[in-house]
């Protein structure tokens, strides 16, 4: 209710300036993250950001402005800087605010916890400290915890414009991680696991634990191996941040601006027969699941690679009308301190039907990938990697031992190309997400 009363406060603003369309957007959250070490809190910040933005039309120009404060000085500052903005900026015909669309916005279940206001912080701070305790309970090599966190966030969107569009609804994150250090033999190794949920309840402690404890401990006594090219497991953390310097390459302005690595490449396989992704606004639990998009836009299941074939890309409502293609939903907000700009929402490679463990088996000699260093320097637009990386030895399709100090090489389209096997165990670090993938051949450098 807050909300509405707030966008009739900015509406009443707008009402008899010479304006050929606005949008308002009114946002609102209670963040909270908690930090323990040694049994302790570190750090405990609680934060309530609330704001406002408008995008004004004026002819072909699209001006935008926003306050963080209701006073009615501000307010009105923000209108005439939204329409300042309007006027001097290059007309482009393609400046569009989206129209109200006749079918409803989709019902997402489970997007807000209507029980998290009422949990008392006390409950949360244990929770972190429990995490701490949980994770160097599972094995003595495990000496200390660098880093172990809690964080929620409870928001509220609102977004209606001049041409009846009327969207918003609630929603909220809950997350918890670790960071551990095990030691052995004077070596020393940091292994990191994490979980979210839209649910307190939805957060599982021990999964954590075990995940960021055997990472650790499991690394212990890595050592090199000979440069060679062999067939490579990708665990699926190390497969999703691949397939994230690949994100960028789905959106349509990239595209258009010959930043993508896929342009003028429709409806050709570019990957394994295997490998379909799909970007999911809708996806259950996903972090990038709503109703609606940036711009009040529905969001959607778009499927962009079909068994390995390109299908198609992401739009928002600038680059749909500057391409005669209707928005996919793919608008997206950071705050209300900028416009909205393209992005994905829960990306993800489609996971198959076989578990993790077996696509080890029938790897003669290989390695398999639980780590990158460096992947940063990777250029999304040529697709060439080259990255540390550490994991394991394989031989006969078992674990013979640990492997550090090595770095591994290629294409990304050659990579994705190159998937003989997909793993069932997919699995979501933000809003990009992928399975296990067993490749059939990439260099591997070592010694």
């Amino acid at each position: 209710m807050e909300l509405l009363q707030h966008a009739d406060t900015v509406e009443r603003l707008l009402k008899g300036r010479q304006l050929d369309g606005y949008e308002i957007m009114v946002s609102q959250s209670r963040d909270l993250s908690i930090e323990a070490k040694g049994g302790k809190v570190d750090a405990f910040r609680c934060a309530e950001p609330f704001g406002v933005a408008v995008r004004i039309q004026r002819g072909e120009g699209l001006g935008f402005s926003f306050s963080t404060t209701l006073d009615p000085e501000a307010l009105a500052r923000m209108v005439d800087g939204a329409i300042v903005a309007a006027e001097m900026q290059t007309p482009d015909p393609c400046n569009v605010l989206p129209l109200a669309s006749a079918a409803p916005y989709p019902e997402l279940a489970g997007i807000y916890d209507a029980a998290l206001p009422g949990i008392p912080e006390q409950e949360k701070i244990a929770r972190v400290l429990d995490l701490e305790r949980l994770v160097l309970s599972r094995d003595h090599r495990l000496k200390r915890v660098r880093k172990c966190s809690y964080g929620e966030s409870l928001s509220s969107l609102l977004i209606r414009n001049s041409h009846g569009l009327n969207a918003g609804y609630h929603g909220s994150y809950v997350s918890c991680s670790v960071s551990a250090v095990a030691e052995a033999d004077g070596d020393a190794e940091i292994g990191w696991d994490f979980d979210f949920s839209h649910r307190f309840s939805g957060i599982d402690l021990d999964r954590i634990a075990d995940g960021a404890s055997r990472k650790a401990t499991s690394l212990l006594g890595a050592r090199p191996i000979p440069t060679m090219r062999s067939q490579v497991v990708l665990d699926n953390r190390v497969a999703t941040q691949l397939l994230e310097i690949l994100a960028p390459s789905f959106l349509a302005e990239n595209v258009q601006k010959g930043k993508s690595l896929l342009g003028g490449r429709m409806g050709e396989r570019l990957f394994s027969g295997l490998v379909t992704v799909r970007d999911n606004g809708l996806l259950p639990g996903g972090m990038g699941s709503a109703p609606c998009d940036g711009e009040g836009v529905s969001q959607q299941d778009t499927r962009l690679v079909a068994g390995g074939v390109l299908e198609g890309f992401l739009f928002d409502s600038y680059w749909g009308k500057r391409v005669g293609s209707a928005s996919t939903g793919n608008a997206v907000r950071n705050g209300v301190k900028g416009p909205p700009r393209m992005g994905v929402h829960n990306l993800f490679i489609e996971p198959g039907e076989t578990s993790a463990e077996a696509l080890l088996a029938g790897v003669e000699k290989g390695v398999l990938i639980t780590e990158v260093m460096g992947m940063h320097t990777a250029n999304p637009i040529s697709g060439d990697f080259s990255v540390g990386a550490a994991g394991f030895y394989l031989e006969g399709g078992a674990i013979v031992h640990p492997v550090k100090g090595i770095a591994i090489a290629g294409n990304l389209l050659d990579l994705f190309g190159g998937v003989d096997m997909v793993a069932s165990d997919l699995r979501f670090f933000g809003s990009v997400g992928s399975p296990a993938l067993r490749i059939g051949e990439l260099d591997v450098s070592g010694i």
